[in-house]
């Protein structure tokens, strides 16, 4: 125990140094025209492009959905505005696999907003982001920014820090995906993504 604490410890200050020393060069991950840069879902439904926009809407059966980058990633920062629509909005970031996600709406299984808090499997939410509330401005558009390195995770909130926390059931590396949750109607949109490797 004394050893992973101290490991975790080191851990952190490395990714804090890391972060201070470099900033990191962000890139656009949605053309804001298709879908290119993405997996699309065979079949899709699910995910459309308008205006410049992207959006999730839940599909007749409510099976739900997750569009993937089609590039893989190690050590990143991803960056993006997001927009509550329609219905009960329960979606969120896959970080390198389905295992793990920062939230975003409500969740499905503690019926409250979880917004920038960790949700991993066999845990569930370990951590709550902090001051939310305050921060989200419901049904207008807001930001959301997060940082993975290793299973170190941040996540800031309209240019506020909400959430720190560190996984020891990480994933190494993998691609970054969109969540549609299933069993709920709703559409989100998002825009301005834009992904950085560390």
């Amino acid at each position: 125990m004394k050893a992973k604490i101290i490991g975790t410890f080191l851990i952190v200050n490395l990714i804090t140094l890391s972060l201070s020393a470099q900033d990191p060069v962000l890139k656009s991950a949605f053309n804001g025209k298709n879908l290119k840069g993405w997996v699309v879902p065979e079949n899709n439904i699910w995910w459309s492009v308008e205006n410049g926009i992207l959006r999730a809407k839940s599909g007749p059966d409510k099976k739900g959905s997750i569009l993937w980058t089609d590039k893989e990633y190690t050590d990143f920062v991803i960056e993006t505005d997001f927009r509550y629509d329609e219905g009960t909005v329960d979606t969120g970031i896959f970080l390198r696999s389905d295992t793990e996600q920062i939230q975003m709406g409500i969740s499905g299984s503690l019926k409250r907003d979880m917004t920038g808090s960790p949700y991993i499997v066999g845990k569930k939410y370990p951590v709550e982001a902090q001051n939310v509330k305050e921060i989200l401005k419901p049904n207008e558009w807001n930001t959301i920014k997060v940082i993975a390195i290793a299973g170190y995770y941040e996540v800031w909130l309209n240019n506020k820090h909400v959430m720190s926390y560190t996984s020891d059931t990480y994933v190494k590396t993998g691609p970054i995906g969109l969540q549609l949750h299933p069993n709920t109607e709703m559409t989100a949109s998002f825009r301005n993504i834009k992904i950085g490797k560390m």
